[in-house]
C-alpha cells in the first residue's frame, strides 16, 4: 500500500482500516476501496485534502 499523496510506503496503522503516512504527514481512512485524505492539524483537528484529488488517485492498490 502507498501514500496516495506522497507515494511512500512508510504507512502506520492507527485504528480499523485508518493508516498515517509518516512521511507527508497525513491520515488516510480506507472506505469502499477509496481514501479519505486528511490534514492533522497542530490542535489536533483534521483537514479534509478530498478536494485536491480525484477519485481515481484516491483508489486503493490492491
Amino acid at each position: 500500500m502507498r501514500c496516495p499523496n506522497c507515494s511512500s510506503k512508510n504507512l502506520g496503522k492507527i485504528g480499523v482500516n485508518h493508516y498515517y503516512c509518516w512521511s507527508c504527514y497525513i491520515e488516510l481512512a480506507l472506505s469502499n476501496g477509496v481514501y479519505s485524505l486528511n490534514q492533522v492539524e497542530e490542535d489536533g483537528s483534521l483537514t479534509t485534502l478530498d478536494d485536491l484529488f480525484d477519485e481515481t488517485e484516491r483508489q486503493a492498490e490492491m
